[in-house]
Parts: structure tokens; C-alpha cells; sequence
């Protein structure tokens, strides 16, 4: 059964270490054989030489510390080692002293995660029922049709009143919670697009066992055969997709900003929710996101042959929705205020951003990089951010990635590199905007804590830090690469990886399922309602936030230093939550890694 709320409740306040007891940080998923291999070793009376056994006992390694790393925080001290020089693939024992930990070492040790990471969407599907086929132990029946969801007073118009009813199934739930949101939608979907692009031919045959969806049904009966079968990846992208779709108001394009309860439901299965689900508002940030997402899946999924029209409904849209936003350039969600003119009351998450640059900058550039429409080019010059890498509230950054596709490598796209004006200027920009980038996050790794470039500054913690920090500098530092062919950023990519997955002040690999020492109790009501022992696998947790801003309901952390405030209990919220984009963002660095193997 799983471990009751009294007794994670009763473990917490007896101040039970939610951390690895065991002093080596090593990347417990495995390293790549021709790869850097490190690790750290908390200071517990170090051994004066560290040694590595294979696996008829027989040791191939043995050295000394390469540097001691102390932390700006908490002062702790580790042993960094390196054991770069083994590259015969097989799973080994490290020694420190009186301690051990295993260590993998493959050609391709990245390929399970990068699956499940993909396959964890299909366990967020929504409005269906998911098979013991493909699910496994984690089968479930059909929760949330959303084929009766109300429009919310605040989302009314002239020919969608509030109370009437629309259909809205399908797509992802959002992340610990059940409801649906399209600027995070936007951006999950956006994410894995882009490295879709980058490595088109690896997320063409990425085998996920993630079952065929009808993508076109409720959308367009178009009949005939697909020029070739659409790629897992593309399948399940697609399930959101057309949900996203169901969220335009067909009369004037505006984007309801998500679908909800209007309070979160309690650690219940889908199927015992029973409070009535809403559209709410519509919003500036929805359209331009939904925009921005639509014309980047049409330039996509445009050559399989048969969702051919569908894209064109797609691109349809996208336009549709671009032009809204141009007659409504400032229409913010402000909950609260929404919540003192209009009943019921929605206390749901807002996913509000007061500043839209940085939306109008990424729909303009995909707009443009589809049409070749001057205007959408000039809008999105007026709208110029400096690179970083993108975030749901600043999604900048993806008119970058989208315009490193089309003008400088990945999938590229020939008739719009050819028929852009000054494409030479663009790609200076580009390389020079993201490899500084990539340099400021590479710098220093060889004095960091953990050989890392991720978990260096207090700012590199705080909610979804794993994802927004760690997968996205190592995604950052992989177009860097990309850009230059210089395997010292594919190198540092890897190293932004190794901190994910256990080299770090926790000694936690952040993946549910995955590694020696994972999350069992992540914030997630699939997970913790489905009575069973184990986590759904491939999901990413936000990591350490110093933040604490669940402290209420989890009572104690065990350390409030940045690196280590971390709590593996249901009730963090703000530490141990999982969302798609979370996920999305670990799809892609991991997913790039593993097609990047053997460089």
C-alpha cells in the first residue's frame, strides 16, 4: 500500500533526512563511454585513493582526487574524480572508503530514460482510458471527458454565453493537478517541437510503445494514407495539439486561457472528480503562445501526407489567433482581479505574465518563418529579446531555436533559408547571441560543486529549477553546439545531465524511476491516488527551492541551504511537483544526448 499522510507527516516531524545517505554523487542513470566520468564525494574521512570494480570483482581504476570542492552555502567539502580513462561499457562499484556505489558505463545509456520521459505524457493523457497494453500496472479508465465543460463567466460572448457548453477533450494534464493550461501547453509542446527539429531522425524512430492516436478525429475526416507513419513523438505532441484546438473560440479566434475546476481537486483518481470544469478568460499570452505553437507544428507535421489539411486548419488558426491578439494587445489574466467580478471564484494556477515581448516576439517569428509575411517579421523586430532560454513566462528563446532550424542546421527548412533577406546577418546573430550565452553557463565548471554547470549560484534554485536551470542550460549549451560543432559545449550538455541525474548536493536522481536513489513521493495525484507502491517513472521533479513555499503543509525541509532544500514528500508542492513542461524540457536534453552518443 502506499505510505500513508500520517506517515510521511509523522517522518517529517521526527526530521527524517530526505536526502542520499550515501556520500558518492555520481549520475546513476550511466555515462557514456566515450564520455567525461566524474564524481563527487562528500567529505566523510576520504579514502586517499578512490577505486572502481568491475563486475567479476577485479579493479580497473584507481586515483586520487582531481580538486576538493567546497559549497558557498553550506561549506561542505567533496572529493571531485575523475575515471574518464574506463570505456569498457558494463556496470561497476565505486569504493570510497567504506562506501560504494554502482556506476554504469554505455554506449548509449541514456536511450530507457529518453523513452520514458516521452511515454510519462501518455500517463498524463487526459479523457482517456489508458490499457494495461501500454501503461502497464498503471492502466486507468477514462476520467475527465471534458465533452461538457461550461463557459465561465469571464470567458462569455455574444455567441459562447456563460453556462453554455463546449467539448474540449483530449490533451495532457497540466502537472500534480487536473486541470489544462495553454501557456504551458504552448511551451511543452513548443520545447519538444524544437528538438524535434535539431534531431529529426532520432525522434523519428525513438520506439516509446506509445499507442496510435487518431489525431484528425473530431477535427477533419480526411481519409487516405500518411506518405509514412507518423513518429511516436509526433503522435503524442499531436493528442495536445488538438486539444489546444478545442480552446480557440471559432467566432473570433481568441484562446480561452485554460480549461479547469474551479478549485484543485483533492489525491483522487480522475474518475472520482466530480466538480464542474470551465474555460475561463481569454488572454493576450494564450493566443500568442497558441499562435506561435500552431505554425510550428505546421511546418512539422505539413509533410505527412495525410494531415495535410489538418495543418492547414492549424495554420488557419494560428492566424486567427494572431490577429485577436492584435486587436487585444494587453489582455492580462489577473486572477484576482477576474475572481471579484465574476462567480464561482477559480483558485487554480494563474500561470499569469505581466510582460508579453516576449510572446509577441516568438508568435511574430514563427509566423513569419512559415508565411515569409513581411509583417510578422517586422513585429517581431519590434519585439527583439536578448537570448535566454525560454520559460513559460518568456519565451523568447524559441524564436531563437526555431530560427536556428530554419537558417543554420537541425531539420532546417531550404526555401526559407533561401528566400529570407540578410540570412548571413541572422545566423551571426544567432551564433553570437546563444554561444554567449552558452559560454557565461560553461565558465567555471571546473571550480563548481559538482563539475557542473548547473547548481553553482543561489539563483540556479528555486520552483522547477531542475527543469528551467539544469535541462535548460544543458539544452542552451546543445544549439551552442549545434551552432559551432565545438564538443565543449556537447560536453558541458553531459554535464548539466549528470547533475540531473544524482550529481548534486541531494545525491537525488530527479526522475521517478530511474537511478539508485529516486523520487517515491512526488506531488502528483495520478501517482499518489492509483494505490500503488511505485511512481509513475520518467517524470522530472522541480527540485530544490529555497523558497519553501509549501512549508505549511510539508513542516520541515531538511535544509535550507539552496542546493539541499529539497523535500520527497507529497505534500511539497513546491519542491517535488511534476509538469509536462518540466518534462518536456527533459525530452529534450535527454533525448539529444542520447542521438548526440558516441560523439
Amino acid at each position: 500500500m502506499k505510505t500513508t499522510l500520517t506517515t510521511l507527516l509523522f517522518a517529517c516531524a521526527l526530521g527524517v533526512s530526505a536526502q542520499n545517505p550515501n556520500p558518492i554523487r555520481v549520475n546513476q542513470v550511466g555515462y557514456e563511454t566515450l564520455g567525461a566520468k566524474t564524481a563527487a564525494i562528500e567529505h566523510d574521512g576520504w579514502a586517499k585513493n578512490y577505486t572502481l570494480i568491475d563486475a567479476n570483482g577485479h579493479r580497473v581504476w584507481k586515483g586520487k582526487a582531481t580538486r576538493t570542492a567546497v559549497s558557498p552555502w553550506s561549506g561542505k567539502e567533496r572529493a571531485i574524480i575523475d575515471f574518464s580513462a574506463v570505456t569498457t561499457p558494463g556496470t561497476y562499484t565505486l569504493k570510497a572508503g567504506r562506501h560504494t556505489q554502482q556506476v554504469v558505463i554505455a554506449d548509449h545509456p541514456y536511450t530507457d530514460l529518453s523513452r520514458a520521459s516521452l511515454r510519462a505524457f501518455y500517463l498524463l493523457r487526459s479523457g482517456e482510458a489508458l490499457t494495461e497494453e501500454y501503461a502497464g500496472e498503471y492502466a486507468r479508465p477514462l476520467g475527465h471527458p471534458d465533452t461538457h465543460v461550461m463557459i465561465h463567466p469571464s470567458a462569455a460572448s455574444a455567441t459562447r454565453p456563460a453556462s453554455s457548453i463546449i467539448s474540449c477533450p483530449g490533451g495532457w494534464y497540466d502537472a500534480g493537478d487536473y486541470n489544462k493550461y495553454i501557456v504551458n501547453s504552448a511551451y511543452s509542446v513548443g520545447l519538444m517541437l524544437c528538438a524535434y527539429e535539431m534531431q529529426e531522425t532520432y525522434f523519428s524512430t525513438l520506439n516509446t510503445n506509445i499507442p496510435p492516436t487518431d489525431i484528425i478525429n473530431g477535427i477533419e475526416n480526411l481519409g487516405g494514407e500518411p506518405e509514412y507513419p507518423l513518429p511516436p513523438v509526433l503522435e503524442e505532441i499531436a493528442v495536445n495539439l488538438r486539444w489546444m484546438i478545442t480552446m480557440q473560440d471559432p467566432e473570433d479566434g481568441g484562446v480561452y486561457h485554460k480549461l479547469t475546476t474551479p478549485n484543485f481537486e483533492g489525491f483522487v483518481m480522475p474518475t472520482d472528480c466530480h466538480q464542474q470544469r470551465y474555460v475561463v478568460m481569454k488572454s493576450t499570452a494564450a493566443a500568442l503562445d497558441f499562435a506561435a505553437t500552431m505554425a510550428k507544428a505546421y511546418r512539422i507535421y505539413r509533410k505527412y501526407g495525410q494531415h495535410s489539411k489538418w495543418c492547414g486548419e492549424m495554420m488557419a488558426k494560428a492566424e486567427k489567433a494572431y490577429q485577436w491578439a492584435m486587436e487585444h494587445p494587453d489582455v492580462r489574466y489577473r486572477q484576482d482581479e477576474m475572481n471579484r467580478q465574476f462567480e464561482p471564484a477559480v483558485s487554480t494556477g494563474t500561470y499569469g505574465d505581466e510582460r508579453l515581448n516576449d510572446e509577441w516576439f516568438w508568435a511574430s517569428v514563427e509566423l513569419y518563418l512559415t508565411t515569409g509575411n513581411a509583417a510578422y517579421l517586422s513585429k517581431a523586430q519590434e519585439n527583439m529579446q536578448v537570448f535566454n532560454a525560454p520559460s513559460w513566462p518568456n519565451v523568447g528563446g524559441f524564436a531563437y531555436y526555431s530560427a536556428v532550424a530554419a537558417f543554420v542546421g537541425g531539420r532546417g527548412h531550404e526555401a526559407e533559408k533561401a528566400s529570407v533577406p540578410y540570412a548571413n546577418e541572422i545566423r551571426a546573430h544567432l551564433r553570437n547571441e546563444i554561444t554567449n550565452r552558452a559560454n557565461t553557463i560553461k565558465y567555471g565548471i571546473g571550480m563548481s560543486c559538482f563539475d557542473s554547470p548547473c547548481g553553482n549560484s543561489a539563483s540556479d534554485f528555486g520552483w522547477g529549477c531542475n527543469s528551467e536551470q539544469g535541462c535548460g542550460k544543458g539544452i542552451t549549451l546543445l544549439y551552442a553546439y549545434a551552432l559551432t560543432g565545438d564538443k565543449a559545449y556537447l560536453n558541458a550538455a553531459r554535464q548539466a545531465a549528470d547533475y540531473i541525474l544524482g550529481r548534486n548536493a541531494t545525491g537525488y536522481c530527479y526522475v521517478t524511476g530511474f537511478g539508485t536513489f529516486s523520487p517515491q513521493h512526488p506531488h502528483m495525484r495520478l501517482s499518489e491516488a492509483d494505490g500503488i507502491d511505485a511512481p509513475l517513472p520518467g517524470f522530472l521533479v522541480g527540485g530544490p527551492n529555497p523558497g519553501q513555499q509549501d512549508i505549511a503543509n510539508v513542516k520541515h525541509y531538511p535544509s535550507n541551504y539552496p542546493d539541499e532544500s529539497y523535500s520527497d514528500t507529497m505534500q511539497s508542492y513546491a519542491s517535488n511537483e511534476i509538469a509536462i513542461n518540466w518534462n518536456a524540457a527533459l525530452v529534450a536534453l535527454i533525448g539529444w544526448l542520447d542521438a548526440e552518443s558516441g560523439k
